[in-house]
């Protein structure tokens, strides 16, 4: 592989993680992703509680890019009052792999810092 082809081999991927970091942007949503994940299915209600400090307006506005991005999928219930639920689609499952990486670098670095 040649220099030239190796720096545009480099510049693909550095746009990968562009439209990646584009995507999940934002100090929200990848904890909005995280409650999802690792309860399945998740009540707006449910996420409110799970992400310290987000509002109602900023959750509603993040799950709406979520499902935009085709990364959700909502999904109304038929009770008194009426609810909603969210969950990964199956295109949003891929990234449990990346939230889990994510819990174990968190930790691991909770533990470094704090030194134990």
């Amino acid at each position: 592989m040649t220099e030239n082809e190796c720096q545009l081999g480099h510049k693909k991927e550095i746009m990968a993680v562009h439209d990646a970091m584009d995507v999940l942007s934002g100090k929200w949503k990848i904890s909005i992703i995280s409650s999802i994940c690792y309860y399945s299915k998740r009540r707006f209600s449910d996420i409110l509680n799970d992400v310290d400090g987000i509002s109602n307006k900023m959750l509603s506005k993040e799950l709406k890019e979520l499902e935009l991005n085709k990364l959700i999928n909502r999904t109304v219930l038929e009770t008194q009052p009426i609810s909603v639920q969210y969950q990964l689609t199956e295109y949003g499952m891929t990234l449990k792999k990346i939230i889990n990486n994510l819990t174990d670098w968190g930790l691991e670095h909770r533990k470094f810092i704090t030194g134990k």
